[in-house]
Formats: structure tokens, sequence, C-alpha cells
């Protein structure tokens, strides 16, 4: 006979319904997914998926953006110790092309925008675990505020096992530009860093996250291989190689919690076809 939870028990009730509503709408209300079909699927159980983390600044800001270093730190360390290896846009782009397999657990560790504390903060603490990264950086902004990178900051990190690519001349929403805009931003924001770094660069992030079909054709147009979306999701074979998955962290009121909730729901929502659109 079924009967209420006692007082000893409530607590534990309670946490299984907080845990199952949880299940239930995050993939709502982080992504606004929509039902895979069913060879997405197919394509989706089918080889490696790889976790691509999206983070803006490490620092003590208290702004969402804004991960401490101690969490990120933290962070790093569970991935180390949890066989996680962290791979560069190139290795991704090559396994998806079916030309490379990749490493046991593979993650992209990746920042968007450019801050001076990526270079500060999160750069000491990859080296500490020997991990890569991928900075995508607002060309116009590097060496001109006071808040972002250097360009001797980013060709020291691109020296040494972090990716230095595109995220825009000016950090503009896609969506609003027109067309000779949207080649501007694209087109302009690569040569620049690459007359900086002196080698070519090949992949892009979506300022603000906003992009379409037509866009990101254009994206295609200016040379690059491939780019990334705040699409909440994993990386695989289902994916769309201009509009790659990745799965933010943010600050919360229990940011290590709220990571480890994040990489373990993901593969969840994909199970059952919730997270590609």
């Amino acid at each position: 006979m079924f009967s209420f939870p006692t007082h000893q028990d409530r607590p534990r009730w309670a946490r299984r319904i907080v845990l199952l509503v949880m299940l239930l709408a995050i993939p709502f209300l982080l992504a606004s997914p929509k039902q895979m079909t069913a060879s997405m699927v197919a394509d989706s159980e089918n080889g490696t998926k790889v976790l691509i983390l999206n983070y803006h600044k490490i620092d003590d800001t208290f702004i969402s953006l804004a991960v401490r270093p101690e969490d990120f730190d933290a962070q790093m360390k569970y991935l180390a110790d949890n066989g996680y290896h962290t791979i560069t846009p190139d290795e991704l782009y090559d396994s998806l092309a079916g030309n490379a397999e990749l490493p046991e657990n593979p993650v992209m560790i990746t920042f968007d925008d450019g801050y001076k504390d990526n270079y500060e903060n999160a750069y000491p603490i990859l080296k500490k675990y020997g991990f890569k990264g991928t900075i995508f950086v607002v060309s116009s902004f590097l060496g001109v505020y006071p808040n972002y990178m250097t360009w001797d900051q980013a060709r020291e990190m691109d020296a040494d096992n972090i990716s230095i690519q595109s995220h825009t001349v000016d950090h503009k929403s896609m969506t609003d530009l027109s067309d000779d805009e949207l080649r501007a931003e694209l087109v302009d924001s690569k040569k620049k860093i690459e007359k900086e770094l002196g080698h070519e660069i090949g992949y892009m992030a979506y300022p603000t996250g906003t992009y379409n079909l037509h866009i990101a054709n254009l994206v295609k147009e200016a040379g690059y291989k491939a780019a990334f979306t705040i699409k909440y999701g994993n990386v695989d074979k289902a994916s769309n190689i201009y509009a790659l998955e990745r799965v933010p962290v943010f600050h919360t009121e229990d940011t290590n919690k709220s990571f480890l909730e994040r990489i373990r729901y993901t593969p969840i929502f994909e199970r059952f076809g919730w997270i590609k659109s």
C-alpha cells in the first residue's frame, strides 16, 4: 500500500522529485531543443562523442560569465582525474571528416572573446594539467581594451597548445548585419588573426550564439572549416560542421555542482533525442 514519505524519508524523496524535474526541464531551458530525426539519432549513437566546454571569463567578477579561478582549477582537475583528454579544433575536424581517431574521452576547452584573464588565470591552470585550449578572440579588441589580451599574449599561448581562433571583428550579433557587413566581420577578423599569428586559422564562434543557415554558408565562403555555437550538446557525427554544439559553464550558486550536472546529463538528453536541431 502506498504511504507518504516519513519525516526521515522526505529529504530523499524530495531530492528525487527535484532531480526528475531538472532532467525534464534542463534541455528546454538551456537549448530550446528540437527532436532529432531517426537518422540523426542513429548518427549520434555511432562514433565518438566530444564534449566541448564553453567559458568566457576566469576571474572573481561576480557575474554569470565569470567562473572563479579556484572553480576552474577544480573543474580541470576533475577532467584530469577522470581520464579526459583535451583536443584542438583541427583534431576535432579531422575526426569528423573521418581522417583521424580521437583519444578516449575527448574534450575541447573553449573560451569566447579573448579576455585578459584567459591569459592571466586560465592559461596557467591549463598548463598545470597539461591541457590544450581554444580561445575565440574578437580581433579588434585585442591590444586595444585593457580587459582583453594583447597580441603578444595571444602569440605566446598560440605557440603553447592554446589555439587562437576568430570571434569576428567587433562581436556584433550576426543576424543583425547585412551580407557585406557579415563578410567583413568574418574575412577581416580571419586576416587580422592570421597576420598577427603568422599562420592560417580555420575556425570561428558565433558572437552571442546568433546564426542561421545563410550565415553558416557565408562562414564557409569566408574560408572557415567549422564554426561553433552555444547550442547545448555534445559533438558527434550528427552535428552540423558549421553549427557545432558546446556546453556552456557559468558562475552559479554552486558552480562546480552545475558543471558536473551539465557533463553528466548531456548524454542522457541526447540518448532520448532531445538535443540536436
